[in-house]
């Protein structure tokens, strides 16, 4: 099987040459191995060549899906395989990944969330949110360790965030598409060395807009067409309290109706608008 593996770095010299030693170690010492290192401030890029993976080094920081992006168009084989460098991606499950790759477009790694800690529940929250939005179930959708056929990735580049929500984007695009995908249970042990660079905050913002990509990339009806409902289902229920009790027709009333009636629209136009860039998708 032609395959190789891209793996983006930042900071993460006392990981990354135990990353790269243990898949020469599960896949043999021949594998192809590319660290996209973005732009870290400490030896990533030394440890990286020293313990014998390719180098791609970004002039400065861009973000974690730009390395990913970077070494798709870098990558010459059919098939690649995404993982991180803070060894919470095991070499060990990478042959049961890409075993699957032989009839899907993409696969998946699957982490168990049983910790229940802040990470893992909004991570099940998005699985669900993914799941109802896509009518697939969605086991992973944050996961960034998996296998892909490259082709198919590139026609979605300019897609994806140059932030670490780049995985939600990719699946989304697949499914919406007709792509095929396939989870794959993995483990994913607790981070021993070094920090991870999600800050709890900042990204937590940024994962809260993965639920308004999900909503508007997908499928924006089956998220605006509920919402409307609401309205509309709450404006009949005012309009018949006041009718039945001070017989008239309120403002209030009239304005749970109208905005039923603009959400509905809002979501028809990103429906529209979401087919256009997936058309855009198709002719490339």
């Amino acid at each position: 099987m032609d395959f190789e593996i891209i793996i983006p770095a930042y900071n993460e010299e006392e990981t990354i040459a135990q990353v790269i030693r243990g898949i020469k170690q599960t896949l043999g010492e021949t594998s192809k191995i590319t660290v996209i290192d973005d732009a870290s401030q400490d030896k990533t890029a030394e440890a990286a060549k020293s313990a014998g993976a390719e180098l791609i080094q970004h002039p400065y920081r861009i973000g974690n899906g730009a390395c990913i992006k970077t070494g798709l168009r870098n990558a010459k084989a059919d098939i690649v395989v995404l993982m991180d460098a803070d060894n919470q991606h095991l070499p060990e499950d990478i042959p049961k990944i890409l075993a699957r790759t032989d009839k899907f477009d993409m696969v998946i790694g699957s982490r168990s969330f049983s910790k229940f800690s802040p990470r893992d529940l909004a991570n099940l929250f998005y699985n669900q949110f993914a799941s109802y939005v896509t009518l697939f179930k969605i086991r992973d959708l944050t996961c960034g360790f998996r296998a892909i056929k490259r082709r198919e990735a590139l026609k979605f580049l300019y897609l994806l965030p140059n932030s670490f929500s780049y995985p939600s984007t990719l699946t989304l695009a697949f499914l919406k598409t007709g792509r095929t995908i396939k989870y794959v249970p993995v483990s994913s042990p607790k981070r021993k060395e070094g920090r991870s660079k999600i800050n709890l905050f900042k990204d937590g913002i940024r994962f809260f807009l993965i639920i308004l990509r999900i909503a508007t990339f997908f499928s924006p009806l089956r998220v605006f067409l509920p919402i409307s409902l609401l309205f509309f289902i709450s404006g009949l229920g005012y309009y018949l309290y006041t009718f039945v009790n001070f017989h008239r027709f309120t403002n209030m009333s009239a304005l749970l109706f109208t905005a039923s009636i603009i959400i509905f629209m809002l979501g028809l136009i990103s429906e529209q608008i979401a087919q256009l860039r997936m058309d855009k998708t198709e002719e490339t």
